[in-house]
């Protein structure tokens, strides 16, 4: 049985929760991360997807950052299968996001970043997918009016940095797992980073006007929200 889900955002730490959480006795993925069926792989069949997780371990998770952004009907899909299912979303500073996601691109393309132009970088950053993903306001609310407030958890990118025992222990008192495992000395957290970006952290100066016309307005409306506000309007 699918116990939780986590979807997204991408490059905010979705891997490294799941790497952790792993780790966790009663926690397994038994798909594996990123299983991508309600984006990718739909025509398989509901049925399909079902029966990964039949013989999985005490609470089954599938993290697939993609699936933010699944239409509403697909979500109402998954509450059918398990009503009590328990969301999970990491999110990071959309203008951050974008430029780490950026730098994995590069390293798809099999380019140093000295290659990549700064109109290489924009049409990335003005592109469909680039722009979905940093909608945070629209993925809260599409998951959120589905499941409830109460199933869905709200992790922010940074915590993994400043309280990453806190994180991980929200997320296993959220998904209904023993808790203590990663605050009272049952596993070291992993701290190394997992699929690191070519390029560096600073943002290219040129490129920053760009990402803040795309972005300061929608963190403004973050600030704002019920949800997403407890992050972005502190």
């Amino acid at each position: 049985m699918l116990d939780f889900i986590g979807i997204g955002a991408q490059k905010a730490g979705t891997t490294w929760i799941a790497e952790n959480l792993a780790r966790h006795p009663q926690v397994t993925f038994p798909a594996g991360k990123e299983v991508h069926f309600w984006d990718q792989y739909y025509d398989k069949g509901i049925g399909w997807y079902k029966d990964l997780f039949k013989d999985g371990g005490t609470i089954n998770g599938d993290i697939t950052p993609a699936y933010a952004f699944i239409e509403i009907e697909k979500i109402k899909q998954l509450h059918d299968i398990n009503p009590d299912g328990k969301i999970i979303y990491s999110v990071r500073n959309p203008i951050d996001r974008a430029w780490s996601a950026a730098r994995m691109m590069l390293s798809r393309a099999e380019m140093t970043i000295e290659e990549a132009s700064d109109q290489w970088f924009i049409d990335l950053f003005l592109s469909k997918g680039s722009r979905d993903r940093g909608d945070y306001v629209r993925a809260v609310d599409s998951w959120v009016g589905v499941f409830g407030e109460g199933q869905f958890l709200l992790v922010d990118f940074e915590r993994i940095k400043t309280d990453p025992n806190g994180l991980l222990e929200e997320c296993v008192a959220h998904i209904g797992a023993d808790s203590g495992f990663f605050s009272k000395g049952g596993s070291n957290v992993i701290h190394e980073k997992i699929h690191q970006s070519i390029g560096g952290n600073n943002i290219r100066p040129s490129l920053l006007p760009v990402l803040h016309d795309l972005y300061d307005k929608p963190i403004q409306d973050m600030a704002k929200h019920p949800i997403l506000g407890k992050i972005y309007g502190r």
